[in-house]
């Protein structure tokens, strides 16, 4: 493992995506496996920001994006309040472990706190382990086991 990481660059700043975030949001997602054209990106980025509930953050350096994190807030029905859920965190391999993805999930613990969210998730694959390290760092605990079954007949895309 890496040493601990080194302070962010000093002009990274985090921002909110917009849909010429797209092409650059698409290369940085493809880095972990999860290749996406940038039109599929950009209406993920359209739909996100047509919801109060939704938010996707790019940090930029230099004007360049150099990490994404998007996130959602999910109604609770045995508890008062929200979920917030990080459902995507990459930051380029270059700008690893200088900061920037603690940028961005501060950024995402603030827009959940002002949106009423009573505790924060993110899920990591297990094979990732600098990542659960880092949420490790961050304070985030192991909590639960998750149970995924894919959909039988899923609508091809269905995001508008």
């Amino acid at each position: 493992m890496s040493a601990e990481p080194k302070d962010a660059p000093k002009n990274s700043v985090v921002r909110s995506a917009h849909r010429d975030d797209a092409r650059a949001l698409s290369e940085l997602l493809a880095t972990l496996g999860y290749p996406s054209s940038p039109a599929e990106v950009g209406r993920r980025i359209s739909a996100c920001l047509a919801s109060s509930d939704s938010a996707v953050f790019v940090a930029e350096s230099a004007q360049r994006p150099v990490g994404l994190l998007s996130f959602h807030c999910i109604p609770l029905f045995h508890a008062n309040g929200l979920l917030g859920r990080i459902t995507s965190l990459v930051v380029a391999p270059d700008f690893r472990q200088r900061g920037v993805g603690r940028l961005l999930v501060a950024a995402a613990e603030e827009f959940a706190g002002a949106h009423g969210c009573i505790k924060v998730e993110v899920t990591s694959g297990d094979h990732r382990l600098d990542a659960h390290a880092f949420y490790e760092r961050l304070g985030y605990k192991t909590d639960c086991r998750r149970f995924i079954k894919p959909c039988s007949n899923p609508l091809s895309n269905s995001m508008p």
